[in-house]
């Protein structure tokens, strides 16, 4: 009988054990455990958010700080700041870091790069923050500007790799035209890019920054064809309105339309961020029948009305569609865009009122995709202008990927 529940308890620890490894291991446990040479024994400055944590979910900026194999000595905050306490969008300041005690150096402010005197007194910099695969996100702009100014005064960059939570087989969209570079369109490359931010730096050096000399740490264990349920990895939200890998997934299927309208609501505001696509006057019926036939894959999607609490639609009755995802490997987040843009001027011809060309042109790449699908082009039609651009992004992609 002891025996038996010997032999009983044993298991159990065992499948709890399995349940608490996950499958990949993040870039920074991999250094955390063979260390780098880039760093060892140098003084280090650190490109991160909430976002850059470890496997049981630490900051990396504490994990690297108590660890005596190199000196952290200076942070950089992107985007949402280093403890994620200041809005999207809102600029950040240069501080000092409550947890550290290290100074902060803003990257969203008045500077969007290191500065050189800052590098000047680092022997390194490394870079954790968690990208969601959109080039209008900032992160990967942040990532740039962080090579450019590395390559320019002769410091390493390491980058701490991440998974792509839209994993890394799709990438979809018109290259960026360069009289549209911002930062939500730094580098020439489509919407969505398929790879990893270890990856991407690899891609830039290539195309942008021939002289950077970039350390990847890798991943263990990641794949192309995982999605971030596949990891094991617990989400942390990357900005206030990508609370969860979902998000990420929608985020280019609905932002896409919400980020370059004025009176077309994505769901921000409201307790869906990027699941749904509202306005005032939206026959969601007849949109979703115009959406049923085009066939989009991975992706259903049902009528809904709201009022969202904040923002430019805050206390304004909304009705039209929720995006619900029922096959995420086959799920195209541009595509789904560029569909409901279509069914949208086919029900609702005139209706969606867009901002200025230059909004539209830094988000969608170039200023000629929307005004086709305001003259009623089909998705297909839409797709065929920048088919040879991502032929030729996906020869040079190919030759930097990293994982399988």
């Amino acid at each position: 009988m002891h025996l038996q529940l010997i032999a009983f308890l044993v298991l159990v620890c065992l499948v709890l054990a399995q349940e608490r490894s996950a499958p990949v291991t993040l870039g920074i446990d991999v250094l955390m455990v063979n260390g780098h040479p880039a760093l060892a024994g140098k003084r280090v400055g650190l490109v991160t958010n909430p976002s850059g944590v470890n496997g049981r979910l630490v900051p990396t900026a504490d994990v690297l700080a108590n660890d005596k194999r190199w000196k952290l000595v200076h942070l950089f905050g992107p985007e949402h700041g280093i403890r994620g306490d200041v809005a999207a969008g809102e600029t950040v300041a240069d501080a000092t870091d409550p947890v550290t005690g290290l100074p902060v150096t803003s990257l969203y402010g008045k500077t969007k790069a290191p500065p050189k005197e800052i590098l000047a007194n680092l022997d390194v910099l490394a870079f954790d923050i968690q990208d969601i695969g959109s080039r209008t996100y900032t992160y990967v702009s942040t990532l740039g500007e962080c090579i450019l100014a590395c390559e320019a005064a002769g410091k390493p960059l390491v980058i701490l790799d991440r998974p792509n939570p839209c994993g890394g087989l799709v990438f979809e969209g018109a290259i960026r035209d360069e009289k549209w570079k911002s930062f939500v369109g730094w580098a020439p490359m489509p919407v969505s890019h398929g790879m990893t931010l270890g990856e991407v730096a690899l891609w830039m050096k290539a195309v942008l920054a021939p002289k950077a000399d970039i350390h990847v740490v890798k991943m263990s264990g990641w794949t192309r064809s995982m999605l971030w349920e596949d990891t094991g990895l617990h989400w942390v939200p990357t900005s206030p309105h990508i609370p969860h890998a979902l998000h990420a997934r929608l985020y280019i299927a609905t932002g896409m339309i919400g980020g370059i309208t004025e009176n077309v609501n994505e769901g921000v505001g409201y307790t869906l961020p990027f699941e749904t696509i509202a306005t005032e006057w939206m026959d969601p019926k007849k949109v979703i029948s115009a959406l049923a036939k085009m066939q989009l894959p991975g992706v259903e999607f049902r009528g809904l009305t709201y009022t969202p609490n904040y923002g430019k639609f805050a206390k304004k009755t909304l009705k039209g569609i929720q995006l619900i995802i029922t096959d995420p490997k086959r799920f195209l987040p541009l595509r789904t865009a560029i569909g409901i843009l279509v069914a949208l001027e086919a029900i609702h011809p005139g209706l969606v009122k867009f901002e200025n060309e230059r909004s539209l042109s830094i988000h969608w790449g170039n200023e000629k995709i929307i005004p086709m699908i305001s003259s009623g082009a089909s998705i297909e039609a839409v797709e065929r202008t920048f088919a040879d651009g991502l032929r030729t992004f996906g020869a040079a992609r190919g030759k930097v990927l990293l994982y399988p």
